[in-house]
């Protein structure tokens, strides 16, 4: 069986004719087959004949009015070209003056408010229904039976004491069972202090945050980093706790001071430099001074630009010495240290008998692990070299730290 279909497109360019032939073959029955073939025709000639013309000697033979009409009908899907001759929308307007962002916005709300509102076919009218209303479909068996079997029966005991309890009482089992999302933040609070319930806020009251209650900040560091850097390098023996933290604009000269007076210090046990802006260039500096001082316990130097190779720079000085039993580089200007500076750090830390705390954000699980074990073991050894020192001291004394009684 063969059919021949005929289409026509008539535009505002009637030259394009198209004819399509489809060709049904029946088999059997039971089973039909179909093959369709296109045959593409312009002005009675096979598309291929069209192929060696030149477009450009076409284009010339069109008038004005034409080239427009086929300007409208082509939508090139070219981001380089500017959206004005990508789209078919032309202003035959002048342009009245230079573009001007706020008086265009400012025109735009003038003319939406002085537009009037079309007009609704049906009025307003509170209480009627226009239109017809919407009835939600009836539930299914499947939801009926979900539903019956979620019911839980609580027994006759708590079912009285839910329904005779008020609701300041409801509110107490709410915030005991931790069901936060149904009570507002004033009557949970409430609730675990064991206060009064707030005035207006009840069981049906809105599920809504209260205001925080404002803190006045932080006052800033008043520590004068010259005065600083001359106690340290006199090895003044008042100055324990070296804090800099959140002091802006300290040069590398000052941080350069500082640690080349650490290695002669014999007093100062914490140092602070959170929040300081230091660089890769003055933390190798540290790791340097940190290699030859003997007395620092607590280094902090979170929140600056130290990058995760100088990071590990730092945890090897602390193995020279071995007498910092804290040190935190948090919050760096790399987030993410990497598997390989995580192991690396991780193998550093195992070789250090002393470091009690390290504060650092490892991304991997092995080396969490690995290093707070050590830690760990760390801290148990030194609680027992720290109990075996006072037994000794209680026995140079000649105290006796304790007494076995026997019961016979």
């Amino acid at each position: 069986m063969d059919a021949t279909v005929e289409e026509t497109y008539v535009g505002e360019i009637r030259r394009k004719s198209i004819r399509r032939t489809y060709k049904i073959e029946e088999t059997s029955s039971t089973t039909t087959t179909t093959k369709m073939t296109t045959a593409q025709k312009l002005y009675g000639k096979d598309l291929s004949a069209y192929e060696d013309l030149d477009v450009d000697t076409l284009l010339s033979q069109l008038t004005p009015e034409e080239i427009n009409i086929l300007a409208k009908e082509v939508d090139p899907d070219d981001n380089l070209l500017p959206p004005s001759q990508r789209c078919s929308y032309s202003c035959e307007k002048d342009p009245t003056g230079p573009l001007n962002r706020k008086k265009l916005i400012e025109h735009i709300n003038k003319q939406a408010l002085e537009t009037p509102d079309k007009p609704e076919l049906k009025p307003y009218v509170p209480g009627t229904v226009r239109g017809k209303k919407w009835i939600p479909p009836p539930p299914t068996v499947q939801e009926q039976e979900a539903e019956e079997q979620i019911t839980i029966d609580l027994g006759d005991e708590y079912e009285h004491a839910l329904s005779a309890a008020t609701q300041e009482e409801i509110i107490d089992l709410a915030a005991i069972l931790g069901f936060h999302s149904m009570m507002n933040q004033d009557q949970y609070h409430a609730s675990l202090l064991n206060k009064g319930q707030p005035v207006g806020l009840g069981w049906d009251g809105i599920t809504k945050a209260s205001q925080p209650k404002p803190y006045p900040a932080e006052p800033p560091n008043m520590t004068d980093p010259d005065t600083t850097i001359k106690q340290v390098q006199d090895d003044d023996h008042t100055l324990i706790d070296l804090n800099w933290n959140n002091i802006k604009n300290i040069s590398d000269e000052k941080f350069t001071q500082l640690f080349e007076a650490l290695p002669s210090n014999t007093h100062l046990e914490t140092l602070s430099l959170t929040n300081t802006g230091m660089t890769d260039n003055t933390a190798i500096k540290l790791a340097d001074a940190l290699e030859h001082n003997n007395t620092l316990r607590v280094v902090n130097v979170e929140t600056n630009f130290i990058s995760p190779p100088v990071i590990v720079r730092l945890i090897k000085s602390l193995l020279t010495t071995k007498t910092i039993e804290e040190f935190r580089a948090s919050n760096q200007r790399s987030q993410v240290l990497g598997n390989k500076i995580e192991m690396e750090i991780t193998g550093l830390v195992e070789q250090n008998p002393t470091l009690l705390r390290l504060g650092l954000h490892l991304e991997y699980n092995d080396a969490r692990h690995r290093i707070a074990a050590h830690l760990q073991r760390n801290i148990d050894r030194n609680c027992r070299i720290n109990a075996k020192a006072k037994f000794d001291i209680n026995i140079g004394k000649g105290v006796v730290p304790f007494q076995i009684v026997s019961r016979e």
